[in-house]
């Protein structure tokens, strides 16, 4: 499924970007982030970038940023994203939202404190792993998912929520694999790695006594499954 405007702060880690006005554009597709630095970008883009604009090496003045909106529609851009704090372009205009529900062009506004190149990179990678999706449908979920967020991004989240088990991960990849293919049969799962069912038995213990203590069970263990099989080669 192609990036929609209205996806973009869902991506992981642009939740401080938040649509401001051009609601009924929401569904445009995103082919592209831009960052315009120029006055005018009409000669800098080919339809359906989402365009950025920083104030860093241009002044913008709210007729300046009314200007962009009335280009953007003559251009075919997806929407426009201001970046605001106290260094250059201080707060949105309230004008600017109100025009982009009269042009249907979706409005965001972005924190001057988000880098730049962490947005650009999520965006990126977003579209990647869509257009990625559509050419290899069986490719599958978890490589889409991987793909879209990063494998950084994704070692961080396994880090934040299953911390210290990386060794874990690691040790039992073939215990993992089999109790997804077998639904947690033990008796299937011994055949399958060649062993004892007692075997079986004995890993699995000593997976639940490496977990936290405060931690549920059955909820660690599914996200432990989950992070095995988006984390695997």
């Amino acid at each position: 499924m192609a990036l929609k405007c209205r996806d973009i702060p869902e991506l992981p880690g642009l939740e401080s970007i938040q649509m401001r006005g051009g609601g009924f554009g929401s569904d445009n597709t995103v082919r592209w982030p831009y960052v315009a630095e120029n006055r005018s970008f009409s000669h800098w883009v080919k339809g359906g970038e989402l365009v950025f604009v920083t104030g860093i090496s241009r002044h913008r003045s709210p007729a300046n940023l009314a200007e962009c909106l009335y280009e953007g529609r003559e251009c075919g851009i997806s929407g426009l994203v201001v970046l605001t704090g106290d260094a250059y372009i201080g707060q949105l205009p309230a004008m600017l939202s109100r025009l982009a529900d009269e042009l249907a062009i979706p409005l965001f506004e972005q924190p001057y404190s988000l880098p730049m190149v962490e947005v650009t990179e999520t965006i990126a990678r977003a579209i990647l792993a869509s257009e990625r999706a559509k050419e290899s449908p069986d490719e599958g979920l978890a490589e889409a998912l991987v793909a879209g967020i990063g494998r950084h991004q994704l070692d961080r989240l396994i880090g934040q929520y299953l911390p210290g088990a990386a060794a874990t991960l690691e040790e039992s990849r073939d215990l993992l694999d089999a109790w997804f293919t077998e639904k947690g049969n033990q008796s299937a799962m011994a055949e399958a790695l060649d062993c004892h069912r007692n075997t079986i038995r004995n890993r699995m213990n000593r997976l639940a006594e490496e977990m936290p203590p405060e931690a549920d069970p059955n909820e660690y263990f599914k996200t432990l499954v989950l992070a095995h099989l988006l984390s695997r080669p």
